[in-house]
């Protein structure tokens, strides 16, 4: 979201309900729900069938970074990062925009509804020669209203469907293809070079807007670099403490680390619930926020939870609770105030998004403890050996235009994407996220800062459409700017593709349930409230239930369409 502090929200979906959480799902659904191997036409597309419907890549040269994008392993890369806003903001977008067509929008949002035809939109539209009217819908209902519409068949012209609201619209697999233009004719290949601002978006998010062998969507909030999260630490109380982050390479020596930072009697205790975010430490395989699968030594395939790895994850967490380093209230199951404890220095290590380090967690930080400074653990691994981070899609939320436009309205809304995902740091950037100049925003000391006006009028609304590939910025913070920089390119050299990264699937309802009944269990050994070997009894359940269905369903995914990886 465009705000007063001068930046935009990076990926929404790297963070949860809307910022600064865990990991949000990406799309995942086909018309699998029996369980059987989909076909080409389920929502599962062949490897082969996805890369030759990809748009080229082709970076953008229009804007020069303070910190340039590092490459990383497995096509990982971290973003580029930016400290101040370009003085003489170069054009990314030459000749018309728009014909002069009218086209209706739909997109979630979180918070206020602005007031139609204001001075943002106006801007907006004046600078694409034509009119965009969005009709923004609660992010918190969101799901609720894409049922609808998919029920009754009223689709805008354009309509952004965020990857976890999916699952809520039935047979989406099938409504892709009713509802929605196909855009490979536009766009694969070097046809995408048209629209050079779209062509600079990372191929990840592409990838994961293939559904049924075609190129349906317009990725948003595309990031190479796109990862679970983070485990964190109160540097200064670390400091404070006399405790070297950078020599815990290892669960035994993060848990000594956490002894000596532990004070009950100021109420200050090492850890809040780490939950999931000790899946990378473990190297137990994610995918889109729940275990993931790999081959074993004989070819087996096998889940996350039934790694031995699992077992060493919930015994080391269980440790923490059972040895007094967790706080109580996480202990108790609240989550809704761990950041709050972090900032106020209740807990000194915790895992968050890594969409949650920057300049507003730095400012409230700041607000409940003077010293407080925030840092990420460089990835290490358990037990000291090679450490990995699983890759998330390199996109979360999707776009995508209705099937009933004509070719030249597919054409002027595919130029008028082209506007909107403008490079940061370019005028169309600088008009599509913040409005116009004097009005909407003013430039202050090397950022772009919203007025009284502006903060009534520039929400998440059309960059909710199309925009650019996510980057790093914090106007006036530009140590949190470096310092992210720095540890997300270290992150990227340990990045991995799980096995069916990308790939839209959804699996067999009736396995949901035997899933949620072994996560139950999985929390409450976590929390100590329960044992190991309670685990295991839980895990021998789930594998009868469901688990078993689960392996044979993805062998047959991965026999027919291949792993995605």
């Amino acid at each position: 979201m465009a705000s007063s502090d001068g930046f935009s929200r990076r990926q929404i979906f790297k963070t949860s309900a809307a910022l600064g959480g865990a990991v949000a799902a990406a799309p995942l659904l086909s018309a699998c729900g029996s369980g059987k191997a989909a076909t080409k036409e389920s929502g599962v597309a062949a490897k082969s069938a996805v890369q030759a419907v990809l748009p080229t890549y082709k970076a953008s040269t229009a804007v020069t970074p303070d910190i340039p994008s590092v490459s990383g392993a497995n096509g990982s890369a971290s973003d580029p990062a930016f400290l101040s806003y370009p003085a003489s903001p170069p054009k990314s977008v030459t000749g018309a925009v728009g014909s002069g067509g009218s086209y209706q929008a739909v997109s979630p949002l979180w918070g206020s509804v602005p007031a139609p035809g204001n001075s943002y939109y106006t801007a907006v539209n004046q600078a694409l020669g034509a009119t965009l009217t969005d009709s923004p819908s609660d992010g918190n209902n969101y799901a609720t209203m894409l049922a609808t519409r998919f029920a009754s068949g009223n689709i805008p012209d354009w309509l952004d469907v965020p990857g976890w609201n999916v699952s809520a619209i039935q047979n989406f697999a099938e409504g892709v293809d009713k509802y929605f233009k196909d855009l490979t004719p536009y766009l694969a290949g070097d046809k995408v070079l048209d629209y050079p601002n779209l062509a600079a978006i990372p191929t990840g998010g592409w990838q994961a807007a293939v559904w049924n062998g075609k190129l349906y969507g317009i990725p948003l909030w595309t990031s190479a670099a796109t990862i679970p999260g983070a485990l964190f630490y109160r540097a200064d109380l670390f400091k404070a403490a006399g405790v070297d982050a950078s020599a815990i390479k290892s669960a035994d020596q993060l848990k000594a680390a956490g002894k000596q930072v532990t004070v009950p009697a100021k109420g200050q205790y090492a850890f809040d619930d780490l939950g999931m975010y000790l899946y990378q430490l473990f190297n137990v395989p994610a995918n889109n926020g729940r275990t993931g699968w790999k081959r074993d030594s004989t070819g087996k395939l096998v889940n996350g939870y039934e790694m031995p790895e699992f077992l060493e994850m919930l015994s080391f967490a269980s440790s923490l609770a059972k040895g007094g380093l967790i706080h109580p209230d996480a202990l108790a199951g609240d989550s809704s105030k761990a950041k709050n404890r972090f900032w106020a220095g209740k807990t000194v290590i915790t895992g968050d998004g890594s969409g949650s380090w920057n300049k507003g967690d730095s400012q409230s930080g700041v607000a409940a403890n003077p010293g407080y400074e925030r840092q990420a653990f460089k990835v290490f691994a358990f037990d000291g050996g090679t450490a990995s981070m699983p890759l998330y899609p390199s996109a979360g939320m999707f776009s995508y235009l209705n099937k009933k436009l004509s070719d030249a309205q597919v054409k002027e809304l595919l130029r008028i994407a082209n506007y909107l995902a403008a490079p940061f740091g370019s005028a169309e950037y600088l008009i599509a996220r913040y409005g116009k100049e004097g009005v909407d925003f003013t430039m202050t000391d090397g950022a772009p800062i919203l007025t009284d006006q502006g903060n009534k009028d520039v929400t998440d609304t059309l960059d909710q459409l199309a925009n650019c590939q996510a980057v790093t910025f914090n106007s006036g913070y530009n140590q949190i700017t470096k310092d992210y920089a720095a540890w997300q390119a270290d992150m990227a050299q340990h990045a991995y593709k799980p096995m069916f990264y990308a790939m839209n699937i959804s699996e067999p309802s009736q396995t949901a349930k035997a899933s949620t009944a072994l996560e139950a269990v999985i929390t409450d050994v976590r929390m100590g409230r329960k044992s190991v070997s309670d685990y295991q009894s839980a895990l021998t359940t789930w594998q009868n239930s469901g688990g078993n269905q689960l392996r044979d369903f993805y062998e047959g995914i991965a026999k027919q369409y291949g792993t995605g990886n």
